[in-house]
């Protein structure tokens, strides 16, 4: 078929509508649900918000880029057209009126229906691509506009669908499985469309305005509530990992400490999967699918296997993927325990040792905790008994790591800052009407009275903010790292007429006054940071309520901290320019900041591959530069660094790679200490009894 004929016939496709999707309306109990969630926002939510026309505004833009994030399906006169509720759905909701959700839901749904039918037509059609020509597609959302037409709408989507095509030649795939693979695609995408019901479109359209108050107040439908309890409840498992939606992919927010990812190795935060198979069997596509339709798939029954196809976040070209193959398994809590070691640390000064216990998460067993059982594991039971054991060992001080820790029981994170310092207040709590509660407080004389530094990275959330915050604002001890997520507030779950809202109440607030909500904790002392704080953190989430500060509440001051930390920074920059571990950290991550920063991916084949074997070139002199400067002799290939890189070459794990090589954070932290050792005399570094 000649390509006009073709090109033509695609464009009848998406603005014919003779495709047609019946309609989606709205249930009888649905508006009456609909008032009881903005009641209970109006009065409950900490922010006070009010529902008016500004956010009647939002609420609007909110819902049609939750429908269609990447703006691959409506057009510009569509959203003209919703325009008219601009000012409305504020009163439309609070009478119960959903008719304007459900009619752009509908229109949405034509759209769609009608472009993934013309992709389709497209593939099968043999229409060729051409991937020689010097063409590119625009891969920045924020700067995306809605299609001005049809036209407009086609010649992005030709774009979209070449990228998607050279995107699995890349991946070694043969041009008729590639095109097969995307028909597929767009296949199951269809199918995903026509499966959506009421209830569906109703969670998309409640959660658009709970999505306004703050990122975490969310509504969860009956059907996803019921599957929630029965994956709870089932002995399903899973590979230890956080997802969320991230315009039509599958992102991996946190890696579980102690789950099967993470053991494994390779999966890490910031990576999309891309399909799902399960064992032997032929992996689905799952780009643009539900996120928990994704969530079911990757689970399963214990020591089953789940390939996922996944685009790296780090350590790859771009537009690559690679398959990960992972064992399900149950996370028990002893796999998230603290546990300790022992790093030795060659400083100019001297040599010194330090204990370092790391925290995965604050834990608890709160069955056997009430059950009054005296053996019940919980994180403070554990580090006091780890520190126990390092009494004996000779060593300099103590580090706990909190990277990666994403919080748990705020009553740990209260009993364990007990072990560090003499009874006083820990965390201030204030609620929507504004009422400050102080009782959260250490009770108990300080159980270790040592040197103390906390490390933190990005990841660091919530009651792990809570303890870094206090050993700060005690001057007990350095926080070293980087700044930490920035997650300071709490949640409670209502129930509604039909399904649950969770919403925030209240703010947490240091001992300072200063809320550890959108600005985290600050450390003394910043290493290099490998998570970008434009796309990781509370502050880079949309609506996040602010940092503000409250009154302080008189607490104690160690005074351990009271040091020229500008000395220490600069002893600090100084071993980051020379020494070759952290040099190689550092121009890795100025790397993957520039692949993060490209806008837009080329759509020439050739380049394609080139800018790959560029990539892996420039990493591969980053490794010998660090090889050269330690005494090693350099790799000759990019094959053969990556053989004697890969997960299969070191049976026995990381573990026999050195701490300076294996985490040269880790081993600054312990240079940084070393650092406050000799600057301040070692008998003014215990905390003295009150």
């Amino acid at each position: 078929m000649p390509h006009f004929i073709r090109n033509t016939f695609c464009l009848l496709l998406l603005t014919l509508t003779s495709i047609a999707l019946a309609k989606v309306s709205y249930s009888p109990e649905q508006p009456k649900t609909a008032i009881e969630i903005v009641n209970e926002l109006a009065s409950k939510h900490y922010s006070k918000q009010v529902l008016d026309d500004g956010l009647s505004n939002r609420f609007l833009s909110q819902y049609v880029n939750n429908l269609d994030p990447a703006k691959s399906y409506l057009l510009q006169s569509d959203i003209d057209e919703f325009s008219r509720w601009e000012n409305e759905l504020d009163n439309m909701l609070k009478k119960g009126d959903l008719s304007a959700g459900f009619y752009i839901f509908n229109r949405y749904q034509e759209r769609a229906e009608a472009r993934l039918q013309a992709n389709i037509d497209l593939l099968e059609s043999g229409f060729e691509f051409d991937l020689t020509e010097d063409d590119s597609l625009n891969m920045d959302l924020e700067q995306a506009q809605w299609p001005a037409s049809a036209q407009a709408a086609d010649a992005f989507w030709k774009k979209r669908i070449k990228e998607s095509y050279l995107r699995l030649i890349l991946s070694d795939k043969e041009p008729d499985a590639a095109r097969s693979l995307l028909v597929k695609r767009y296949t199951n995408l269809q199918n995903q469309l026509s499966q959506r019901d009421s209830e569906d479109i109703f969670q998309i359209f409640m959660n658009s305005l709970a999505e306004l108050y703050d990122p975490h107040t969310s509504y969860m439908s009956p059907r996803s509530m019921e599957n929630f309890r029965i994956a709870m409840s089932l002995s399903l498992t899973g590979i230890g990992a956080v997802l969320q939606r991230e315009d039509e992919h599958t992102k991996v927010v946190r890696i579980i400490p102690g789950g099967p990812a993470d053991k494994q190795g390779i999966l890490k935060a910031g990576d999309k999967i891309i399909s799902v198979g399960q064992g032997e069997e032929e992996a689905v596509d799952v780009i643009g699918w539900r996120l928990d339709d994704v969530v079911d798939m990757i689970r399963g029954a214990k020591d089953t296997i789940v390939k996922l196809e996944i685009m790296p976040a780090v350590g790859e070209a771009a537009g690559s993927t690679r398959e990960v193959a992972i064992v399900r398994d149950k996370i028990q809590l002893e796999e998230q325990a603290a546990k300790s070691e022992i790093i030795e640390v060659q400083n100019d000064s001297g040599n010194y040792r330090f204990g370092v216990i790391t925290i995965p998460t604050f834990y608890l067993d709160v069955e056997a905790f009430y059950n009054r059982d005296p053996e019940f594991k919980s994180t403070t039971k554990d580090v006091q008994r780890l520190l126990g054991e390092m009494a004996d060992q000779n060593i300099d001080g103590v580090i706990l790591d909190l990277r990666n820790n994403g919080g748990g029981f705020l009553q740990e994170a209260t009993t364990l800052t007990d072990l560090f310092i003499d009874p006083g207040p820990i965390v201030q709590v204030r609620d929507a009407n504004e009422v400050v509660s102080r009782n959260h407080r250490s009770r108990y004389n300080a159980y270790y009275r040592g040197p103390l530094m906390v490390m933190t990275n990005r990841l660091s959330a919530s009651a792990s903010e809570i303890f870094a915050g206090a050993i700060q604002d005690y001057e007990r001890g350095f926080v070293v790292g980087e700044q930490t997520f920035g997650k300071g507030t709490v949640q409670i779950q209502l129930p509604v007429r039909e399904g649950q809202l969770k919403l925030t109440e209240s703010k947490f607030y240091r001992v300072s006054g200063e809320s550890t909500q959108h600005l985290g904790v600050v450390p003394d002392i910043e290493l290099p940071a490998f998570y970008d704080a434009e796309i990781v953190g509370e502050s880079s989430e949309k609506n996040a309520l602010p940092w503000d500060k409250i009154n302080a509440v008189p607490h104690r001051r160690y005074n351990l901290t009271d040091l020229p930390v500008d000395r220490l920074i600069e002893r600090h920059k100084s071993r980051l320019s020379q020494d070759p571990d952290l040099r190689y950290l550092s121009d890795e991550l100025i790397l993957m900041r520039e692949r993060r920063a490209q806008q837009s991916i080329s759509l020439n084949e050739k380049q394609r591959r080139q800018e790959a074997k560029d990539y892996d070139l420039t990493r591969l002199a980053i490794e010998n530069k660090r090889r050269s400067a330690k005494g090693l002799s350099p790799y000759e290939t990019v094959e053969e660094w990556q053989a004697e890189n890969s997960v299969d070459a070191d049976p026995d794990g990381e573990n026999t790679i050195p701490l300076p090589e294996r985490d040269p954070l880790l081993y600054e932290t312990g240079n940084i200490f070393a650092d406050v050792l000799i600057m301040s005399d070692a008998r003014s570094m215990l905390v003295q009894q009150p």
